[in-house]
């Protein structure tokens, strides 16, 4: 007797398009929390070819990557898992990523199973890959790696140690993006403020930028967890330090009704204004699945120095399902 295969080929059709796209409506709908919006944490946002594009820590399988025209709302690609857990080292705990275009290529810096990587691709949309699959310190648990290339073209990695509970080093990089220069590691900051120590020890979530000849530090401090999460800033004349932390920090914490505020990425929309993009908690009483959420970004000249501000009015993008 033949048997009726139809079911079985639409049950596996149905998986197959399941596992090339994240569905984060269900999620949200599963959570009875706020959904339609930007269900990230430690987001990062990249301007490429006129097009933005999101990433950020939510996925179990990897790195999702969500795309916008105007940074108000956000779409999901036909397949938005941008990098792939079985393309990479690791297969838990994929955090934090920023995604950079450099020489033709994509680079995506992201921790995983708590250790630094860095995967390549040809598109902003991905595939990253590994071609050698490994983090990049091997014998060390570190996170929250970040890149800033000088004007001199010189690149530098930032990312946090677990020797001090979490602390800010740099290590120089070499030419290929891809591996540190291990005696070039310095410690940047630790926690060393009032502020810093409701949930101690956590200095992490380093980005930085140079304004008008000095090097700018943003920072979170506390524990992720926290409602007392926030945002310092320190700032040096060399991409090594020494760093000042801001005397007024924290410089972003507890804004509106938006708590557990941290770990941000700084970026240049179209029209060249500078912008930071940040998450916070789903709600006072519920962590996740964290928002992010955007401002901007200004200095403003205060006893011959150049102080960071950012904007308490954020804008909170939403997420469209077609």
């Amino acid at each position: 007797m033949k048997r009726n295969l139809l079911p079985a080929i639409l049950i596996f059709v149905f998986s197959m398009a399941c596992s090339q796209k994240e569905n984060p409506k269900k999620d949200n709908e599963d959570t009875g929390l706020k959904s339609g919006y930007v269900s990230f944490g430690d987001p990062f946002i990249l301007l490429y070819d006129g097009m933005y594009y999101a990433y950020g820590t939510s996925s179990d399988n990897g790195i999702l990557v969500y795309t916008s025209e105007d940074l108000e709302t956000w779409k999901i690609p036909e397949n938005n898992l941008a990098l792939n857990k079985d393309d990479v080292w690791a297969d838990q705990w994929y955090w934090a990523p920023e995604v950079y275009h450099i020489n033709g290529k994509f680079y995506m810096y992201y921790s995983a199973d708590e250790h630094i990587c860095v995967a390549v691709a040809d598109n902003p949309l991905g595939p990253f890959r590994q071609d050698v699959r490994k983090p990049m310190i091997a014998d060390e648990k570190c996170i929250d790696n970040s890149l800033f290339i000088d004007d001199d073209g010189k690149a530098y990695l930032y990312f946090d140690r677990f020797n001090d509970g979490l602390n800010i080093w740099v290590a120089e990089l070499e030419d290929n993006l891809t591996e540190i220069k291990p005696e070039t590691m310095q410690a940047c900051i630790h926690v060393s403020q009032e502020w810093e120590e409701v949930w101690p020890r956590v200095n992490e979530g380093s980005f930085v930028i140079k304004h008008n000849g000095v090097y700018y530090m943003t920072y979170s401090a506390n524990s992720y967890e926290s409602p007392f999460y926030g945002i310092g800033v320190a700032t040096a004349t060399s991409p090594f330090g020494p760093w000042k932390k801001y005397e007024n920090n924290p410089i972003y914490q507890n804004v509106g009704e938006l708590v557990g505020i941290g770990h941000s990425a700084m970026f240049t929309d179209k029209d060249g204004i500078l912008h930071i993009v940040f998450h916070s908690h789903n709600s006072k009483v519920s962590i996740h699945p964290r928002l992010m959420h955007i401002s901007t970004v200004t200095f403003e000249k205060r006893n011959e120095e150049e102080i960071m501000k950012i904007d308490p009015a954020y804008m909170t993008p939403k997420l469209v399902w077609k």
